[in-house]
C-alpha cells in the first residue's frame, strides 16, 4: 500500500510504503530505481500489527520502479501500485507515480 503526501514548499512527494500483515516475514527491503536497486540501503520497520513500512522523499512528477524484498530471497510487488510494467526476469515491478 502506498501513501503520499505533497509538499507545497518543493517539489517533494512523502510516498510511506506499506507492506501488509498477510505477507510473513522477518526483514523486509524496498528496493527499487530510487536507491538503484539495492538491496540492502532501504530496510523496512516492522510496526506491532506485523506489517512493515518506510518512507522515502521521492521527486514529484516522476514514476519510481519497485519491488520489496522478503527474507532476502523473495521479490513482492505491492498490490495496490499505481501500476506495472513488465521486468526483464520474466515478473513485473510495481510504480508509484510522484
Amino acid at each position: 500500500m502506498l501513501k503520499k503526501q505533497y509538499l507545497k514548499s518543493k517539489p517533494i512527494c512523502k510516498v510511506t510504503f506499506y507492506l501488509p500483515a498477510a505477507v510473513k516475514a522477518e526483514t523486509v527491503h524496498l528496493v527499487g530505481d530510487f536507491n538503484k536497486w539495492d538491496e540492502h540501503s532501504t530496510p523496512m520497520k516492522k510496526l506491532k500489527d506485523d506489517r512493515f513500512t518506510v518512507m522515502l522523499e521521492l521527486e514529484s512528477g516522476k514514476e519510481f520502479q519497485f519491488r520489496y524484498l522478503i527474507d532476502q530471497s523473495e521479490w513482492h510487488n505491492d498490490w495496490e501500485a499505481d501500476k506495472y510494467v513488465p521486468n526483464p526476469f520474466s515478473g513485473d515491478n510495481s510504480v508509484v507515480v510522484t
